[in-house]
């Protein structure tokens, strides 16, 4: 319901309006509120007297009376990355289209600050939530069952969490990465470096404990993992540790495993890079060891942008459906905000690889 707080502030109060209109208060709170019976007339003078006042209903008190604040709540891991920016407009455009508004927040893959997060928009008193959360096991998740506990439904975007049953909208990762490295071995190439893995303190003696590791990661890069397994073992390639990539995810980290991958007597001759830092990372190592791509190493990576198309060679990349991953998430939201039965399914929207002129085939060993 409508209130008079604000005034203190210079903002105009709903028996100011009433008094413009020439009407009782409770008139105006029903008219501005849209709550309860007011006869056509009144309620055009009093709608005249709030515009001509600038009056704004207080939309917390509304939701409160209401239940429902035609808001949805987003939560992203950063929203200064293209990949997420992209998310998050479609999600805007979307839930705009919708009739709700959107209250964006970052976490930088910061658990503490997702779970502070999710308690903001519920404190909020959001319709909805759409999370890429950087919960990894059914301990992390909490703070989402807290939200659906509280009737707030919740969908995820970008990265499933397996041990929720929730609507997700991801992309198809690990066909995705399978294809990719399947492009560099139809050019030719065996000795193909992944980057980045998981976040181990040392390289993994063994597959089976790079995926368990993997399984302890973030959904996403377990999934890219899992398909460059994948196209090495459909080609019959041995898998070999010192060609992955693990530790902290940061460029820096890049740098140095590249580096190391390329010093190796048996030297990668491909990289398939999993993030876009990861790719920035590459190339500097590349470029401090004196090598060239795609003449000395093939690189693909992940996340298209208008960057990849212009360097020199233009990169190969994996071009993400950003727009329509967020606006599909905003779709199954809504639809379960609106009384739609929650169908628990993960949607998966296809990506494409945008071949270019980073692949080349290996070099040829010297005589």
């Amino acid at each position: 319901m409508p209130t008079d707080r604000g005034q203190a502030a210079g903002r105009p109060t709903i028996s100011e309006v009433a008094a413009e209109a020439g009407v009782g208060r409770a008139t105006a709170a029903r008219t501005l509120g849209n709550y309860g019976h007011v006869s056509p007339e009144l309620r055009k003078r009093v709608l005249a007297a709030a515009d001509k006042l600038g009056y704004r209903a207080n939309a917390l008190a509304r939701s409160m009376s209401t239940g429902v604040s035609h808001t949805i709540g987003v939560i992203v891991a950063d929203i200064g990355n293209p990949f997420f920016a992209g998310v998050v407009r479609g999600i805007c455009d979307a839930s705009r289209a919708g009739g709700f508004d959107t209250i964006v927040l970052s976490t930088y893959e910061d658990l503490d600050e997702e779970i502070a997060a999710t308690n903001v928009l519920i404190d909020k008193r959001v319709d909805g939530m759409i999370i890429a959360s950087a919960a990894v096991g059914g301990r992390d998740v909490g703070h989402i069952k807290e939200a659906l506990n509280r009737g707030v439904p919740v969908v995820l975007v970008d990265r499933a969490v397996p041990s929720l049953d929730l609507d997700a909208v991801v992309i198809d990762n690990r066909d995705a990465a399978r294809e990719a490295v399947e492009r560099l071995i139809a050019a030719g190439h065996r000795r193909i470096g992944f980057v980045w893995g998981p976040p181990m303190d040392r390289p993994p003696a063994t597959r089976r404990e790079l995926l368990e590791a993997a399984s302890r990661n973030l959904w996403t890069d377990g999934e890219r993992l899992r398909g460059y397994l994948d196209a090495l073992d459909d080609a019959r390639i041995p898998f070999d540790p010192d060609l992955v990539m693990v530790g902290r995810k940061l460029e820096e980290r890049v740098t140095e495993e590249v580096a190391r991958m390329v010093a190796l007597p048996d030297r990668i001759t491909a990289l398939f890079c999993t993030e876009t830092d990861a790719v920035t990372g590459a190339l500097r190592a590349l470029r401090a060891a004196g090598l060239a791509y795609p003449r000395d190493v093939a690189l693909i990576g992940f996340d298209d942008s208008a960057w990849a198309a212009v360097m020199d060679p233009p990169l190969t990349m994996i071009e993400q459906p950003v727009h329509d991953l967020g606006a599909k998430a905003a779709q199954v939201l809504l639809d379960g905000i609106r009384g739609g039965e929650p169908v628990r399914e993960t949607h998966t929207l296809r990506s494409r690889l945008v071949e270019r002129a980073s692949v080349a085939p290996p070099p040829s060993p010297p005589a």
